[in-house]
């Protein structure tokens, strides 16, 4: 007898890690079924996918008018905010949450679902980042898989299956080096935003395309890598791989390494953390294209790129301080993509904010962690209204 679809979650539904996300759910409608969806303010996008996959809940960020919900099926409830996330994890059959909502919003249902048995598909590194120690608690406590989603984490789950732990000399984290990987110092002030948002490899959100970029994406990889995987910061180097087909490797003590490689495609990874330990026929474009030409590796410029040594400098002092740095990017982030300050004044703020705010402080709830977040945000929009880094100056 066939085993019943498996209920999943979609917190941030409507971005294109759970557009991907629905696009495999859709092809494996016997493996999987839609219990809830949930986004920010994308309405008609939301009430669309509703009507498609018909959940039994749809989560928004606020309450809109009845108007704006016209077309979802009549079973299908609707709830806001905080709360509302925590009954789309909590609803009835909702066996798997997708965690690919933006943003710290979603960290308190994320880590009530991960106490309670769900498996956590992570697609959000700042849940990491920020709070891992009390999400990796969580899952143990439930004894449900913490499963990661993002496709170099999913490489180096995928190069350790199987192995011991402590065989594990270093991660090797891959990164492709973003638009500006060959730019100068000099050439990076004057980029604009659409040049920092032509990313050579992947297609994402505009957040997640800066932090690539800048390479803060990869410190906050770092530091999710090392809560994932519980391997200290100094074991888990960069490598920069323009070509984006070695999605991370795992070096071990004998000197052999294990590398997960496959066509630059989201949708490998999130099918993986979906099926997991099953592997689902895909039936994508293959390698064959990437076996030929040369794949290149190289260390990353820390001069060029601050932010990453800023990543690393935060995972060291521990505490509070990984919650800081994400804090700030995130503003210096939003500022960057309004033309307040130039690209290269990300790191800069990043820095000035980490320097300025008590950091390592300890960590022993989720709440100090979250006002943490809070105290750094607003010192970070102190910092912004100070700045001197701005375009027009």
């Amino acid at each position: 007898m066939n085993a019943p679809p498996k209920g999943v979650a979609l917190l941030g539904a409507t971005g294109s890690i759970g557009l991907n996300a629905l696009d495999i759910i859709g092809r494996f409608p016997e493996r999987f079924r839609v219990t809830a969806l949930c986004a920010g303010k994308n309405v008609r996008s939301l009430v669309a996918l509703a009507e498609k996959f018909r959940p039994s809940i749809l989560c928004l960020a606020e309450p809109v008018a009845p108007s704006q919900l016209k077309g979802l099926p009549p079973r299908t409830r609707v709830v806001f905010g905080e709360a509302g996330m925590h009954e789309a994890v909590a609803a009835q059959g909702t066996d798997i949450v997708l965690a690919a909502a933006s943003g710290v919003s979603s960290i308190r249902p994320v880590i009530a679902a991960a106490r309670a048995g769900k498996r956590i598909a992570l697609a959000n590194k700042e849940l990491l980042v920020m709070a891992g120690r009390f999400l990796i608690e969580a899952s143990r406590l439930g004894g449900g898989e913490l499963l990661p989603v993002d496709s170099e984490h999913s490489a180096i789950f995928q190069a350790i299956e199987g192995h011991r732990r402590e065989d594990i000399k270093r991660i090797l984290l891959t990164a492709s080096g973003g638009p500006f990987r060959t730019w100068t110092v000099a050439r990076m002030r004057e980029a604009t935003v659409a040049d920092a948002l032509g990313h050579p490899t992947w297609r994402m959100g505009a957040k997640i395309t800066i932090d690539s970029a800048t390479l803060m994406n990869k410190g906050l990889e770092m530091i999710e890598a090392s809560w994932l995987f519980d391997v200290p910061p100094s074991r888990i180097d960069v490598v920069v791989h323009p070509q984006s087909v070695v999605h991370s490797m795992v070096e071990y003590r004998d000197g052999g390494v294990i590398a997960q490689l496959g066509p630059p495609d989201m949708r490998i990874p999130i099918a993986y953390a979906l099926s997991w330990p099953e592997r689902l026929p895909l039936e994508l474009p293959g390698m064959d294209r990437h076996l030929t030409g040369e794949w290149t590796f190289g260390k990353p410029d820390l001069r060029r790129f601050p932010a990453l040594a800023l990543a690393y400098t935060a995972a060291g002092a521990g505490g509070t301080a990984p919650a800081v740095l994400n804090a700030a990017n995130e503003v210096a982030v939003e500022a960057f993509l309004a033309g307040r300050i130039r690209f290269t004044g990300i790191a800069r703020t990043v820095g000035r904010a980490i320097e300025s705010t008590r950091c390592g402080k300890q960590s022993d709830t989720l709440q100090s962690v979250l006002d943490a977040d809070a105290a750094a945000r607003e010192e970070t929009g102190r910092i912004l209204s100070r700045s001197r880094d701005t375009r027009g100056r």
